[in-house]
């Protein structure tokens, strides 16, 4: 049994997504300046890293982070490989199956990791990609960079037809090492009450 780590590290070299806040640990309290112990605020935004998108990221009067059902977010996954460099259209998604309820989306994207810069040209899901998968029962969608979103997309019609459907979205994965195929899913947000969003730590199992 194999666990694969596929949450990136939170530090001050992160990149974050245009107008978010930059990750930031601030010592409040500090052994080595008297402090009777190391106390840290943390700084950043509910978006940063990787984490999970709740429906009320788009719809004010929808479900936050804390009420999204632990079932969906645990569970068996496929790793499908997309090797589009522009963005991903339901062509792209053939290899989606019936049973395929949480499908994690490897892309060029992993391989950004570790720049601070935020690129621009990342791989997104098009309006009709999203659509196909919903479409195909799919309940669970992640991606391996920021947003699922093709850069500024007028609108945001990925996040609001798959949230809209009440599909979890899945963002910031580095998934640079995992091979296609079937895993089981782990991933727990934080249960931060009415969020749009919340970090979380994503963790693969290979039998």
């Amino acid at each position: 049994m194999k666990f694969i780590d596929v949450s990136v590290p939170l530090n001050s070299a992160l990149a974050v997504y245009p107008g978010n806040t930059p990750f930031q640990v601030e010592a409040l309290k500090r052994i080595a300046d008297g402090g009777s112990s190391n106390v840290s605020a943390l700084h950043l935004s509910a978006h940063t890293g990787t984490h999970v998108d709740a429906p009320r990221h788009f719809f004010d009067n929808a479900d936050g982070v804390d009420a999204l059902p632990l079932e969906l977010l645990i569970g068996r996954a496929r790793v499908l490989e997309v090797v589009t460099s522009k963005a991903i259209g339901p062509d792209d998604l053939k290899g989606v199956e019936a049973e395929d309820v949480r499908v994690l989306l490897k892309t060029r994207n992993s391989r950004l990791w570790g720049s601070p810069t935020f690129h621009e040209d990342y791989v997104g899901l098009t309006a009709e990609g999203a659509h196909y998968l919903v479409n195909h029962g799919v309940k669970v969608v992640g991606i391996d960079y920021l947003s699922i979103e093709e850069f500024r997309a007028p609108g945001a019609p990925a996040h609001r037809i798959l949230l809209g459907a009440g599909t979890i979205i899945i963002e910031g994965l580095n998934l640079r090492d995992v091979e296609p195929g079937r895993y089981e899913l782990y991933c727990l947000p934080l249960r931060v009450v009415g969020a749009d969003g919340a970090p979380a730590r994503v963790v693969l199992r290979q039998s």
